[in-house]
Protein backbone atom coordinates (compact mmCIF):
# COMPACT_ATOMS: atom_id res chain seq x y z
CA UNK A 1 0.00 0.00 0.00
CA UNK A 2 1.27 3.56 -0.51
CA UNK A 3 0.15 6.42 1.93
CA UNK A 4 0.35 10.01 0.88
CA UNK A 5 -0.01 12.72 2.80
CA UNK A 6 0.08 16.90 2.07
CA UNK A 7 -1.01 19.95 3.24
CA UNK A 8 -2.07 23.53 2.25
CA UNK A 9 -2.64 26.49 3.74
CA UNK A 10 -5.29 29.17 3.42
CA UNK A 11 -6.26 32.24 4.61
CA UNK A 12 -9.49 34.47 4.58
CA UNK A 13 -9.36 35.44 0.93
CA UNK A 14 -8.94 31.85 -0.56
CA UNK A 15 -10.26 29.41 1.77
CA UNK A 16 -13.44 29.02 0.39
CA UNK A 17 -11.99 28.72 -3.06
CA UNK A 18 -9.45 25.70 -1.47
CA UNK A 19 -11.90 23.58 0.13
CA UNK A 20 -13.83 23.35 -3.28
CA UNK A 21 -10.83 22.45 -5.25
CA UNK A 22 -9.61 19.81 -2.50
CA UNK A 23 -13.33 18.33 -2.19
CA UNK A 24 -13.53 18.37 -5.92
CA UNK A 25 -10.03 16.39 -6.01
CA UNK A 26 -10.70 13.79 -3.51
CA UNK A 27 -14.03 12.86 -4.97
CA UNK A 28 -12.43 12.75 -8.48
CA UNK A 29 -9.40 10.87 -7.19
CA UNK A 30 -11.52 7.85 -5.15
CA UNK A 31 -13.39 7.40 -8.64
CA UNK A 32 -9.76 5.90 -9.87
CA UNK A 33 -8.45 2.47 -9.81
CA UNK A 34 -6.26 1.63 -7.02
CA UNK A 35 -7.87 4.56 -4.67
CA UNK A 36 -8.99 2.84 -1.31
CA UNK A 37 -8.96 6.23 0.13
CA UNK A 38 -8.80 9.99 -0.47
CA UNK A 39 -9.50 12.81 1.65
CA UNK A 40 -8.98 16.25 2.63
CA UNK A 41 -8.98 17.15 7.00
CA UNK A 42 -8.53 20.81 8.79
CA UNK A 43 -5.96 20.75 11.37
CA UNK A 44 -7.27 20.94 14.62
CA UNK A 45 -4.39 23.01 15.83
CA UNK A 46 -3.92 25.11 12.71
CA UNK A 47 -7.38 25.88 11.02
CA UNK A 48 -6.33 27.16 8.30
CA UNK A 49 -3.98 23.88 7.22
CA UNK A 50 -6.06 21.50 5.02
CA UNK A 51 -4.46 18.19 5.59
CA UNK A 52 -4.74 15.47 2.71
CA UNK A 53 -4.46 11.12 3.27
CA UNK A 54 -4.77 9.59 0.65
CA UNK A 55 -3.93 5.53 0.27
CA UNK A 56 -3.35 3.73 -2.88
CA UNK A 57 -3.03 0.07 -3.68
CA UNK A 58 0.55 0.47 -4.71
CA UNK A 59 2.72 2.58 -7.16
CA UNK A 60 1.51 1.68 -10.29
CA UNK A 61 -2.21 3.31 -9.50
CA UNK A 62 -0.11 6.37 -7.84
CA UNK A 63 1.85 7.28 -11.07
CA UNK A 64 -1.21 6.47 -12.89
CA UNK A 65 -3.35 9.37 -10.41
CA UNK A 66 -0.28 11.59 -10.87
CA UNK A 67 -0.48 11.70 -14.90
CA UNK A 68 -4.27 12.77 -14.60
CA UNK A 69 -4.84 15.94 -16.27
CA UNK A 70 -6.86 16.80 -13.91
CA UNK A 71 -4.09 16.26 -10.89
CA UNK A 72 -1.67 18.12 -12.69
CA UNK A 73 -4.08 21.28 -12.65
CA UNK A 74 -5.04 20.72 -9.32
CA UNK A 75 -1.38 20.62 -7.90
CA UNK A 76 -1.01 23.66 -10.14
CA UNK A 77 -3.47 25.86 -8.89
CA UNK A 78 -3.36 24.63 -5.26
CA UNK A 79 -0.26 25.86 -5.43
CA UNK A 80 -1.36 29.59 -6.78
CA UNK A 81 -3.50 29.81 -4.11
CA UNK A 82 -1.84 28.38 -1.15
CA UNK A 83 -0.86 30.90 1.67
CA UNK A 84 2.34 28.92 2.09
CA UNK A 85 4.32 26.05 0.14
CA UNK A 86 2.39 23.17 0.06
CA UNK A 87 3.77 19.82 1.13
CA UNK A 88 3.63 16.02 0.20
CA UNK A 89 4.86 13.14 1.62
CA UNK A 90 5.05 9.04 0.10
CA UNK A 91 5.14 6.57 2.04
CA UNK A 92 5.44 2.56 1.18
CA UNK A 93 3.18 0.23 3.99
CA UNK A 94 1.52 -2.71 5.16
CA UNK A 95 -1.12 -2.84 7.00
CA UNK A 96 0.16 -4.37 10.84
CA UNK A 97 -3.23 -5.56 13.12
CA UNK A 98 -3.46 -3.88 16.22
CA UNK A 99 -3.24 -7.19 17.86
CA UNK A 100 0.01 -7.54 17.15
CA UNK A 101 1.49 -4.98 18.75
CA UNK A 102 -0.43 -5.39 22.06
CA UNK A 103 1.92 -6.23 25.18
Amino acid sequence: MIIITGSVMTNAANRAEIKRLCIEHSQRSRAEPGCIAHNVHADCETPDKLVFVELWSDGNAVRTHFGVPESGAFVKRIGELSAAPTTIQIYRAEEVPASALAS
